[in-house]
């Protein structure tokens, strides 16, 4: 890259100095001209949160993300990072990224004077103008803002001197974007001390009132206030947002198996096959769990409960090609069971038992199961399959091989005129389990476990 590299070289170059909120606009403008989302990857918030977000950057507003646990926000917040230009030129050595033709220091100043167009310039990636804190109960002014360095004092400045400071965090993202997530749980006297940051763009250290006229977008991230129980979000420090948007969970199936599936970090060297019913049922788990009286809804059912499980099905499969020599892995129905450790750890149930969990869970996957069940094979009639298992029990095991189940179709004819072979060959012991455990979920077939055996048989009233 050829880059100016002084002052002078710079100015005859034509650059022009922009605010961070400028940057923004005209990088989001580009985007809608090119009609590309101003964040990509996102999925589900494309009549929602993602228009909201877009009008709130370009009037150059700092933004609040307001959600439960697993709905995005984090990602959003750092995606942000993509709308900045991808390179600004600063004063070299310059601790806040002053730019060369609007610096705020009074040393930097100085020294523009000073040195003139041979000031040396230097150039600096987006990646470097993005921070990034998590807040937490010890966080201090120190941390956020800044503190007085005693060796700086040595040498002979003054404490109202603004290079006598050590700056935090928000200071040296001065051009940039500083994001904090869970903004609720930062003490409220640290809330505090943001406030002139953000709004009179001044910092006070220990007395001393110190103007610096930063140039930052400030992002936050917060759950809502029914919900954090370690803090609160304190209403002037609120009011200095000036735009709130409120996230949301997939509304639906689909959205959800697009990010499940996107998001889920299945091994690469391995080959998976994960039928359709798999997807759909995690899927409708995960949706039938946001609205179950017996589950927290404050606390949500996060995305990542339905990814965990959908990796951890995808484990199971994988754990038996590999004793059984077999390739690809094919997940099951029957694999979903070990999903629910993976899922359980995801939700909050409302109950000191610590096995109410698990029950919820099973029942959830019983319910998601009936459901694709409906779906792939409601209009069929299975009439003479119950009749066949009813009279001649039918037994599974979770490292029986995928060969196997072409003898079972062998043995038991209606189960093979039910299954049909709509669906590609190797996906067939997947839809042998949808259609036996389906029929145990709309209680039609019994099913008996004993250690990894599973024999399916009549069902009971």
């Amino acid at each position: 890259m050829d880059f100016p590299t002084n002052l002078g070289a710079l100015v005859d170059a034509g650059y022009k100095p922009r605010t961070i909120r400028e940057e923004i606009r005209a990088n989001v403008f580009a985007r809608l001209r090119a009609h590309q989302p101003v964040i990509d990857g996102l999925v589900g918030y494309e009549d929602s949160v993602l228009p909201e977000l877009e009008r709130a950057l370009v009037i150059g507003h700092d933004v609040i993300f307001l959600g439960e646990r697993g709905q995005g926000k984090t990602r959003m917040i750092r995606a942000l990072n993509g709308l900045l230009d991808e390179w600004v030129p600063i004063v070299e050595g310059s601790p806040l990224n002053e730019d060369p033709l609007n610096p705020i220091l009074a040393s930097t100043i100085d020294r523009l004077n000073s040195e003139g167009p041979k000031t040396p310039i230097t150039w600096i990636n987006r990646a470097a103008r993005f921070s990034e804190k998590l807040a937490t109960p010890d966080t201090t002014i120190a941390d956020l803002i800044g503190e007085v360095d005693p060796i700086k004092v040595a040498e002979g400045r003054y404490l109202g001197d603004a290079d006598t400071i050590h700056y935090g965090l928000v200071p040296r993202t001065n051009r940039g974007i500083f994001a904090i997530n869970e903004l609720p749980d930062l003490p409220e006297r640290i809330q505090v001390g943001l406030l002139n940051a953000l709004e009179e763009r001044d910092i006070q250290i220990r007395g001393y009132k110190i103007a610096l006229p930063l140039d930052i977008l400030f992002v936050a991230s917060a759950n809502p206030e029914d919900y954090t129980s370690r803090g609160r979000l304190i209403t002037p420090l609120k009011d200095r947002f000036g735009t709130q948007i409120t996230t949301h969970y997939p509304t639906t199936v689909e959205d959800e198996i697009e990010i499940m599936t996107g998001e889920g970090k299945l091994p690469l060297d391995v080959a998976i096959v994960s039928p359709e019913p798999i997807s759909l049922i995690i899927a409708t788990m995960a949706q039938l769990a946001r609205h179950h009286s017996s589950i927290s809804q404050h606390s949500g059912v996060s995305v990542r409960a339905s990814i965990a499980a959908y990796e951890s099905v995808a484990a199971a499969a994988i754990v038996r090609s590999v004793r059984n020599d077999e390739v690809p892995a094919v997940v099951r129905v029957t694999d979903l069971e070990a999903a629910l450790p993976a899922f359980v750890g995801k939700i909050e149930v409302e109950s000191l038992d610590p096995r109410e969990g698990f029950k919820v869970g099973s029942a959830l996957l019983r319910q998601a199961i009936s459901a694709v069940f409906s779906q792939f094979y409601g209009n069929q009639d299975a009439t003479a399959l119950v009749d066949e298992v009813s009279q001649t029990p039918l037994e599974l095991s979770a490292d029986q091989p995928n060969t196997d189940y072409q003898a079972l179709l062998a043995s038991y004819p209606e189960l093979l005129a039910f299954v049909g072979t709509r669906h590609a060959e190797e996906e067939t012991p997947c839809f042998v389990d949808l259609a036996l455990e389906g029929l145990v979920a709309t209680r039609r077939l019994s099913r008996r476990t004993f250690a990894d055996r599973v024999t399916f048989g009549p069902g009971r009233d």
